[in-house]
């Protein structure tokens, strides 16, 4: 179902906004003129704008604006005037304004052959059909704060940045830091909530929707599915439920970052019942649903010893070959001249590992992230920290190599073929 903002005429409005809602359609905005639709874009992040073909509507400044978010424009014409005007502008999803909703319907959930974001045209929104593409993203990181939510964040935030449907989950099971991170209530846990209704079969779409908050930012919007207020709630976190509402999640989505905690501790070796709930039960489902395992270690001599015997026992659960290493906050101050040379060095001699990913200590971006509740790509875009993030989602979580592009190359090729045909 599509998040929706509608500039239409009141009649057009009237008939068609009930059919809307029915579908399952969120309508994010109800407004009258172009300007207040170009205004709600970033605010409200909509997936389609639905609009009068009328000038006082549709312009090519709305069409480009859409085009740059990759944002779809629908125009609802009245006269043959108004779709000749939508026409000469570029705008080809042009439907009467008196057609039947199953028309506009069609048109809001299949529309014409648009390129998939991983930019391959004859991709469509079938997971299947991604499999180079690191699906599900999980982010664990041995005990000392080495990083581990100011990762998933960003790398949510890039993947989103970079044009993909993206979710970011809280599992660790000791408690949630990415609600107050970006600044979401969290009195309702998203994701045991997702957990609840996976166990009883009722987790869809729809319902993941309803849960789901939302991140808004220009040109990189995700869902958030927030942690446990407290500690005391892990048994929420049951295997079975972890495992199958990241399933559904995976079908809903092209990206899903996920945040773990610390401890690889196996509890049943602890207790005399194998059927009591296990705390390290969350981390150990999403490490095994994962596609990628980026783990997160700190660059001074405590957190890179934390790293590497967290590292060995990681590599019993999980492929090597699933893995990849990230050594946050590199600075000299705590190693001395040529941290990055160190770093590699200890990482190759101890453990083999000779490509893992570097990260520069940015203390003020950071701050100002925590400050601001954003993501470093909002709060500091120039930071070197969030390059270093945006770098190694390009070259190692996307499918392949990628020029960033906007939205207009996508939805403009199409209507040139459109216009072509």
């Amino acid at each position: 179902m599509a998040r929706i903002a509608l500039a239409l005429d009141p009649a057009v409005e009237d008939r068609i906004l009930a059919d809307l809602v029915e579908a399952g359609h969120t309508i994010v905005a109800r407004v009258v003129g172009r300007r207040d639709v170009l205004d709600c874009l970033d605010v409200l992040a909509p997936d389609v704008v639905v609009v009068g073909a009328g000038a006082a509507t549709l312009d090519a400044e709305l069409l480009g604006a859409c085009d740059a978010r990759g944002v779809r424009l629908v125009a609802l014409a009245s006269s043959d005037r108004d779709r000749a005007e939508a026409d000469r502008i570029g705008l080809h999803e042009v439907l009467d304004a008196d057609a039947e909703f199953a028309a506009l319907e069609a048109l809001l959930t299949g529309g014409p052959p648009v390129p998939s974001r991983l930019g391959d045209a004859s991709t469509d929104a079938d997971p299947s059909h991604r499999a180079d593409a690191a699906g599900i993203v999980t982010v664990w990181g041995p005990a000392g704060a080495p990083g581990r939510t100011t990762t998933a964040v960003g790398l949510a935030s890039e993947l989103a940045a970079a044009g993909h449907l993206v979710a970011l989950v809280d599992a660790d099971p000791y408690g949630g830091a990415i609600a107050p991170a970006l600044g979401l209530l969290d009195e309702t846990p998203g994701f045991a909530s997702a957990c609840r209704l996976a166990g009883s079969g009722a987790l869809d779409r729809v319902e993941l929707e309803r849960i789901a908050q939302r991140y808004s930012a220009p040109r990189a919007s995700f869902d958030v599915f927030t942690g446990l207020v407290g500690p005391s709630r892990w048994p929420e976190l049951s295997q079975e439920r972890v495992v199958e509402a990241l399933r559904v999640m995976r079908a809903r989505f092209e990206f899903v970052v996920v945040d773990v905690g610390f401890s690889l501790e196996r509890d049943e070796e602890l207790t005399s019942d194998p059927f009591a709930p296990r705390r390290n039960a969350a981390t150990f489902a999403a490490l095994a649903a994962a596609d990628r395992v980026v783990a997160v270690g700190l660059a001074d001599p405590v957190g890179l010893s934390r790293l590497l015997r967290g590292h060995a026992e990681l590599v019993e659960h999980v492929d090597p070959d699933r893995i990849d290493v990230v050594v946050n906050r590199v600075r000299t101050s705590a190693l001395g001249i040529d941290a990055h040379a160190q770093v590699r060095q200890t990482l190759r001699r101890f453990a083999g590992l000779a490509d893992a990913v570097l990260l520069p200590h940015d203390g003020r971006a950071a701050d100002a992230a925590i400050l601001t509740a954003r993501t470093l790509r909002d709060a500091a875009p120039r930071s070197p920290l969030r390059a270093a993030l945006r770098s190694y989602v390009d070259e190692r979580l996307l499918p392949q190599p990628v020029q960033r592009r906007s939205g207009r190359g996508v939805f403009g090729a199409v209507r040139r073929r459109a216009a072509a045909a």
